[in-house]
């Protein structure tokens, strides 16, 4: 069929395929390294296929998870520094996977913009592709939406959906009480939360993106913009070791909020602040602010970023399970009776 109009197109509206053709091509590599038993099928199809069997797992329970990053996004696509906010991504979901029992065992991103930009997006998505690598797990879908006049020139939004596995009956929280010791790992830095305030902060401040950073090196967005901790091979390696009662990941928040998650009832964690140094961000962030120490314990991560409730018997075993793979552990608190929640000693600021 023939015609001398020229009709309208799909790109005149806005939406350009040839793009989205052009990105999937883009991604595929990095798609591919994550490639991991179970993994049946890669980019493309209709759906993405995963066999359990193949994974290694007997009698298994699915354990899901989705998150977002959301409005560190902000300063991403303010700064133009796209290449780890991917990570970000990856962490925010599995980093919560991990907390149940669960290996992370595949991801799928959802990506969503006004206008797509080829390179840009490249960048996101292979920042997801390094986060699920980081983490064990496959990216093995996805969906990319141009949606013009939904979204401003240059924005976008992110979302992440990832699914684990565990065997049945090794699922955490799991048996947690009195005398449990608590182990805090090491933060990267401000991770993912809070951010709407961070940005009012530094709004206060009269600062930058592009300003020296006022804490440390390089800028004040690059130092922002530290991708979030992957916590995930750390903790699978400490549970284990199998002394490992339950884990809380440190995020919105903070302590204040998290920890008693995990906890009985009747169950108190009780932290000793004098137990590790409060990161410079937060220092800053706090002076900045003048923000008092129970504000900032449940909004930031304050340098902890995931919290192990262990049997004491096996803190100094899992301490070095945890200090091989990488990771900074301090002992921070126990677990006793008292009027749920947490109890803080000492003083961070």
């Amino acid at each position: 069929m023939t015609s001398d109009k020229n009709g309208i197109t799909y790109a005149d509206a806005g939406v350009d395929i040839d793009a989205g053709n052009a990105l999937v091509e883009r991604i595929k590599p990095a798609a591919k390294r994550t490639n991991r038993p179970g993994v049946m099928a890669g980019l493309g199809g209709f759906g993405a296929l995963f066999d359990l069997k193949a994974a290694g797992y007997t009698d298994p329970v699915l354990v899901a998870a989705t998150d977002g990053v959301g409005t560190k996004l902000r300063i991403a696509i303010d700064t133009g520094k796209v290449d780890t906010i991917g990570i970000d991504l990856v962490a925010m979901c599995v980093n919560d996977l991990v907390c149940q029992g669960a290996e992370p065992l595949f991801f799928l991103d959802y990506f969503a913009t006004g206008k797509l930009a080829v390179e840009d997006a490249a960048q996101i998505v292979e920042g997801i592709a390094e986060g699920c690598l980081q983490s064990g797990c496959a990216l093995i879908g996805g969906e990319t939406a141009e949606m013009p006049g939904m979204y401003a020139d240059g924005d976008f939004d992110l979302a992440g959906f990832a699914v684990g596995a565990m065997e049945r009956g090794g699922a955490l929280p799991a048996h947690v009480g009195e005398g449990d010791v608590l182990l805090g790992l090491a933060s990267s830095g401000v991770h993912s939360n809070g951010y709407s305030l961070v940005r009012k902060l530094v709004e206060v401040s009269g600062l930058g993106w592009d300003s020296p950073n006022p804490f440390g090196e390089g800028t004040l967005g690059d130092a922002l913009l530290a991708p979030t901790r992957l916590y995930v091979k750390p903790a699978l390696a400490a549970i284990r070791t199998g002394g490992v009662h339950a884990l809380a990941h440190i995020t919105g928040g903070g302590l204040t909020e998290n920890l008693p998650r995990v906890l009985p009832e009747g169950g108190q964690a009780t932290l000793d602040l004098d137990a590790w140094t409060l990161p410079p961000v937060f220092a800053w962030l706090a002076e900045t602010g003048a923000m008092d120490e129970a504000e900032l314990l449940k909004t930031f991560n304050c340098g902890i970023g995931m919290v192990l409730v262990v049997d004491p018997a096996s803190a100094r075993e899992v301490t070095a399970a945890l200090e091989a793979e990488g990771e900074t552990v301090v002992q921070i608190g126990r677990i006793g009776a008292g009027a749920d929640g947490v109890n803080y000693l000492g003083s961070l600021i």
